[in-house]
């Protein structure tokens, strides 16, 4: 395929991983694929209707978990408690929160790091420059302002599969 990979996987049991930008299905199977390379077991959530049969058989196979995303549940808690149950959780996320343009991101993964206690590793999927950049771990800071800056520095220029859905970072 002609894809570089820069940056290596951090040597670290438990994170959370936004992977930026989200445009295309076909992110989920370069997902797939880079954690194979990778060798590491990462999660991931989907909104529930995705887990039903036959395709949620493979999505739960893979790795993946439903979650009810209602006003009443607090998803950030009980994705945080997960965490604390398991000796290896790596859960990736698209802080863009769908596959359509969008102009802000969703704030859940920093909360549930910060919850969670664990670092953010920043994965950029660059269609653009065919390559999958990944950053050392990030620990959130108490400045959240400063933190989201950090992140949107690390995938200023990356293209998603479908540019015209790519979020630009200011």
């Amino acid at each position: 395929m002609k894809w570089k990979l820069v940056g290596d996987f951090p040597d670290i049991a438990k994170c959370v991983i936004i992977v930026v930008p989200h445009t295309s299905y076909a992110d989920f199977f370069l997902g797939l694929l880079v954690r194979k390379v990778w060798n590491k077991e990462i999660n991931f959530i989907g909104k529930a209707s995705l887990f039903k049969p036959p395709i949620g058989w493979y999505l739960k196979w893979v790795g993946g978990a439903p979650i009810i995303r209602d006003k009443k549940s607090d998803t950030v808690a009980a994705i945080a408690d997960i965490f604390k149950t398991k000796k290896v959780f790596r859960l990736a996320l698209s802080p863009e929160g769908t596959r359509k343009k969008v102009t802000e991101w969703k704030t859940g993964f920093y909360y549930i790091a910060k919850t969670a206690q664990v670092p953010v590793v920043m994965v950029a999927f660059d269609f653009g420059h065919k390559q999958v950049k990944i950053s050392k771990p990030y620990v959130t800071t108490n400045d959240k302002e400063a933190d989201f800056k950090i992140y949107k520095t690390f995938f200023k220029g990356v293209i998603g599969r479908i540019p015209a859905k790519s979020f630009v970072m200011d």
